[in-house]
């Protein structure tokens, strides 16, 4: 028995950076990119990891580009942790696990570090596969506190339940993170949705961009715990832009530019923003695309209005050294 698993990349389309401080969002998972699992049974447990994990470099520059490439840190702990709260979870719930082995080896072509949700994507596809192995069935929404429990609570990552909820799903959704709610059912309240409703949308994203999502996070984390007044009144405008772009969605209209760049403006106004970051979306602007945003940097989301207006798009990304992709939306 051999079981393959896919999860993909997740693009924030509103509401973001408020996953985490019981906001509101609406994000997709998109297919362009993947995170590819394989599991097969043995007789000793047994993690290969990824090529991305290597240890031999032609030389100390070599060394040095592949580490700011892809971090210090590579999927092998990312698999462990899933491993372990998958365990800690079926524990607590009374839920046998057969008593048998696998050998388990991953796989991501998922741009690193571009706030493309690339750690939670091998953690979804891994966990996935887990659970068709031993056979164990977990309601959609525990699965994504599940999911964020292996990077917050046993790696320290600082995220939100965003990814982790769309890319369970693998389908646009609306995402509620009322505190009230998240107390009384430990989840929010998450809406499905057809791509259909979704306007024109491009990517676009710089590679030597690419900074951990614990760097931005950590550091709204401490602004919001100490009751920032600046944050917390963004949090609140973001989750008034996520209502008004879900109003707009469901009722069949997908003009919400102005509202895709007005979140961009508020996170502008509140965090600190690299100069390069800046430069991916003024660059959509000059061209008449709006742009925000996919998560914490490093590549950005938002409409454009015809094919003239991408070629436009791209050729400008070109000149400062990004790619440009339309999202095939799952």
């Amino acid at each position: 028995m051999v079981i393959k698993t896919q999860a993909y990349p997740r693009a924030a389309l509103i509401g973001n950076p408020s996953d985490g401080y019981y906001g509101k969002t609406i994000a997709f998972v998109f297919k362009n990119f993947r995170a590819e699992v394989e599991l097969t049974p043995s007789d000793k447990l047994h993690i290969i990891p990824c090529g991305r994990e290597r240890l031999l470099f032609y030389d100390i520059d070599d060394l040095a580009d592949e580490i700011s490439s892809n971090g210090y840190y590579g999927g092998t702990r990312l698999i462990k942790a899933t491993i372990k709260v998958l365990h800690q979870y079926c524990t607590q719930h009374n839920i046998e696990i057969p008593i048998k082995n696998f050998t388990l080896s991953y796989d991501s072509n998922i741009p690193g570090r571009l706030g493309l949700a690339g750690s939670s994507a091998i953690i979804t596809a891994a966990i996935n596969a887990l659970l068709q192995f031993y056979d164990i069935e977990i309601p959609k929404p525990v699965l994504a506190n599940i999911i964020l429990s292996a990077e917050k609570d046993e790696l320290h990552i600082g995220a939100g339940l965003q990814d982790r909820v769309a890319q369970v799903y693998a389908t646009p959704v609306y995402m509620n993170f009322d505190k009230e709610l998240m107390d009384k059912q430990g989840y929010g309240d998450y809406i499905p949705f057809d791509k259909s409703l979704l306007p024109n949308l491009y990517l676009a994203y710089r590679t030597n961009l690419s900074e951990g999502s614990e760097v931005m996070h950590n550091d709204l984390a401490a602004r919001y715990k100490k009751g920032d007044a600046e944050v917390l009144r963004a949090i609140e405008q973001w989750r008034q832009l996520t209502d008004a772009v879900w109003h707009k969605l469901k009722h069949g209209d997908k003009d919400i530019a102005a509202l895709i760049n007005q979140n961009f403006d508020i996170r502008n106004n509140t965090i600190a923003i690299s100069k390069g970051n800046k430069q991916l979306v003024e660059t959509a602007r000059a061209v008449g695309a709006s742009a925000k945003f996919t998560g914490s940097g490093g590549a950005i989301i938002g409409t454009y209005q015809d094919e003239h207006m991408f070629q436009q798009l791209s050729t400008a990304m070109h000149s400062i050294g990004a790619e440009v992709i339309k999202p095939d939306i799952a």
